[in-house]
């Protein structure tokens, strides 16, 4: 029985060159981000705040799996001229991001936002402009592969497709929470902070792992012997949730309003 090109791309993806420098990374991020969950269990302290273990485990985690979910686009992608050089220079800015933010925590001090010397000015600076630059990589991923034919069944293409939608809307988002947080501190206030009480960054992590949970959730059902039609529907159904998830985040954050606040649109549901 032959291969179809669709088995090699959902199957081997790793295999193709342009994803191999972005599973490697994406690897050592997520046992990264591991390593420091298993520290922070040994050693404790508090989860929230600007000097903790959270942020080495979530951003290990959430990278190594951003840099992994981008080596399997690029692996169904046309090729195209800078494919042999971007790939590479994708995963390393997020492995360099990733590093100056664990090297931040064991040096005791603040990661983002931090300003007190012209070494941690320049850290965070660093870490803006490395993820600037993946941001513009993925929102070229994904008018690639919005305009792209690529050998991938409907449901998970369309899963691929709006995955890359919300991590270019969520990084997007990132962005704005950077530039609101540095307002802030210029007025004394928390950083993370937005109104009275909203969380800037809620809308950005609530879909920026959606690349990978809408694909999983198109394999799963494969697995399963639900069939292409129904595949596709269960895709679309999900991918709309996770927009109207987002949409809750925004309204929630630009309202004034923590994460789970509900009061003020609860009764017109009623």
């Amino acid at each position: 029985m032959g291969v179809t090109a669709s088995h090699i791309l959902t199957e081997f993806w790793h295999r193709d060159p342009r994803a191999r420098q972005l599973v490697l990374v994406g690897l050592v991020l997520v046992a990264s981000g591991l390593a420091h969950g298993g520290f922070w269990a040994l050693v404790g302290g508090p989860w929230e705040g600007p000097v903790t273990w959270r942020k080495p485990i979530l951003f290990g985690i959430s990278g190594g799996l951003t840099s992994l979910s981008l080596g399997w686009i690029w692996s169904t992608l046309p090729r195209r001229r800078g494919d042999g050089w971007l790939p590479a220079a994708t995963a390393w800015a997020l492995f360099v991001e990733v590093l100056l933010i664990d090297l931040q925590r064991w040096r005791g001090v603040a990661s983002h936002f931090n300003r007190a010397t012209p070494l941690d000015s320049f850290l965070y600076d660093a870490m803006g402009v490395l993820i600037l630059f993946v941001t513009a990589v993925i929102v070229d991923l994904t008018a690639r592969l919005l305009l792209s034919r690529v050998a991938l069944t409907p449901d998970l293409l369309l899963a691929a497709r709006a995955g890359m939608v919300l991590l270019a809307v969520s990084c997007g988002l990132g962005i704005w929470v950077s530039v609101n947080g540095d307002l802030r501190v210029a007025a004394g206030l928390d950083p993370e902070g937005y109104g009275v009480a909203g969380v800037a960054k809620f809308p950005h992590g609530a879909v920026i792992h959606a690349i990978q949970w809408l694909p999983a959730i198109a394999w799963i059902a494969r697995r399963a012997g639900i069939t292409a039609g129904p595949r596709w529907w269960l895709v679309a159904l999900a991918s709309g949730l996770t927009a109207a998830l987002l949409v809750f985040a925004l309204a929630q954050t630009l309202a004034g309003r923590a994460r789970f606040d509900v009061s003020w649109w609860w009764p017109a549901v009623r």
